[in-house]
């Protein structure tokens, strides 16, 4: 990722999610708060309520490259945590990113 770090901290989390400022839609949270710097840091939470290792994995990965591959489009200076939903784990990679997307556009991340 050319423009983002990880978001890895326990702490990096908390305070994203303590902003209570989160959109939602069938298969995906977002989560955005402002970080003051000229890079956005993404993470992604996938519980095991959404299916066993090899679908968690799945599920990460298919998020991280929609992200990756649309990264030129959202502004920067955010800590973005997405949280996957358990309908993630039958989603395909087009609906995936098309939620992604759509999250993003709700938070007025998105460059136009």
């Amino acid at each position: 990722m050319k423009f983002s770090e990880s978001l890895k901290s326990s702490r990096d989390f908390k305070n994203v999610y303590n902003c209570k400022k989160s959109y939602a839609n069938k298969y995906l949270v977002m989560y955005v708060l402002g970080n003051k710097s000229e890079r956005n840091r993404f993470g992604m939470s996938v519980s095991k309520k959404v299916g066993n290792s090899v679908v968690r994995h799945r599920v990460t990965r298919l998020i991280r490259e929609s992200y990756r591959l649309h990264e030129e489009l959202f502004q920067r200076g955010f800590d973005i945590v997405v949280v996957a939903r358990v309908s993630t784990a039958n989603a395909r990679y087009a609906d995936i990113e098309r939620a992604l997307l759509h999250v993003s556009k709700l938070h007025k991340i998105l460059t136009e």
